[in-house]
């Protein structure tokens, strides 16, 4: 068995993987379902889109389910503390959720235009919704969240849904949800051809501009409008979980410390910036290459955020010093070393059935293919 401090660094690793294998896999299922509306503007070219991610969308959120399960076993405190304040905008998120699969099996049920544009708007709310309140989430981080601990361990949120709303942090909504309608974008270059194509290359380059835009214009407000936190106190790696062996501090700009330290970490932003780039040059000449694309900007951009915050997870903006870190909210070492050999076992099977499945069912969707399987497409 490894030793604690290498296994709680393990699980911060394994923890980003899984939630940007579900920002990457499942972000472009949401982005299509946001550009639903605005590229497709016959029923026939919504069916091909909708169709496009039908046959994978259900089976790319196993990687949310994997991230969350994984923050419930490795960080159970910071699990708890966070899904109990967050809760209500949690709620908002999971039933937009809920209105995929349901719009996806429901809407060709019947031929009547108003039923069909109903489940299109829920599809449209499905991919939009949960791409904005994921960004808005992350955004709260960054600022800290109010919460203590009392000396039972028990942690009492202090704040409010309206409080989550914030400038900041609905700014770094508006960067999650462009960098997923772009990469959304990017999949339909693969997966279409002729009109809907040209709108999805029209559709994609101005959401590739606006996140460069927003991302540079929050990465502005980081450093130079927003408090960061950082410990000032030492921190012993193979002490046992808690929150109360802590001193922090607050100032503007500290989250920048660790690109100061790790210039190396300047890859991250970097890869934001150059993906959507990409994007923008390569269109539809190299369709498979622009997905990459805007999946390493996809990348590059949410990892920007968890460099900046390591070793913090969920950083407290009442009490700094009951911050929960990579640290001081982990699991028992046994649990991590576990729970380490199933994902060991579980994460290669799901890499390679994924990539069987996308090579099974590469191509283009066409009119002429809808018409074929009228009765077994969506």
């Amino acid at each position: 068995m490894w030793d604690y401090d290498t296994l709680r660094l393990i699980w911060w690793a394994l923890v980003a993987l899984l939630l940007l294998g579900y920002a990457i896999m499942d972000g472009f299922d949401l982005g299509v379902g946001a550009l639903l509306p605005f590229v497709a503007k016959t029923d026939m070219d919504r069916r091909i889109l909708i169709n496009a991610i039908g046959p994978t969308w259900e089976g790319n959120q196993v990687w949310l389910v994997l991230g969350l399960g994984a923050i419930f076993a490795a960080w159970p405190a910071i699990y708890a503390t966070a899904f109990s304040g967050m809760y209500v905008a949690l709620l908002v998120m999971l039933f937009a959720l809920f209105l995929r699969p349901v719009g996806f099996d429901y809407r060709s049920k019947l031929a009547s235009p108003v039923w069909r544009s109903v489940w299109d708007y829920a599809l449209f709310l499905g991919g939009a919704v949960p791409a904005f309140v994921m960004g808005v989430a992350f955004g709260n981080l960054l600022l800290g969240v109010p919460f203590h601990f009392d000396e039972t361990f028990r942690s009492f949120y202090t704040g409010g849904l309206v409080d989550l709303l914030n400038p900041f942090s609905l700014l770094v909504g508006l960067v999650s949800l462009s960098m997923l309608v772009m990469h959304g974008g990017t999949f339909l270059l693969i997966k279409t051809e002729g009109h809907l194509q040209y709108r999805a290359l029209k559709a994609t380059r101005f959401f590739a501009l606006m996140t460069i835009v927003l991302f540079m214009l929050a990465g502005y407000f980081l450093v130079y409008d927003v408090e960061g936190y950082r410990v000032i106190s030492e921190i012993d790696h193979l002490a046992p979980s808690t929150p109360f062996a802590l001193t922090v501090e607050r100032e503007v700009g500290a989250w920048m410390n660790n690109f100061d330290v790790y210039p190396w970490m300047w890859l991250a932003p970097f890869l934001g910036v150059a993906g959507a780039l990409l994007v923008s040059f390569l269109g539809d000449k190299k369709p498979t290459l622009s997905w990459v694309a805007s999946g390493l900007s996809v990348a590059g951009i949410a990892s920007t955020a968890g460099l900046a915050m390591f070793p913090f997870v969920l950083p407290s903006s009442t009490h700094p010093s009951q911050s929960l870190l990579m640290w001081n909210a982990t699991s028992s070492q046994q649990t991590l070393w576990l729970m380490l050999i199933a994902t060991a076992i579980f994460i290669p099977m799901i890499v390679a059935y994924t990539s069987w499945v996308f090579k099974v069912l590469k191509g283009k969707i066409t009119e002429e293919h809808i018409e074929k399987t009228t009765f077994t497409s969506y």
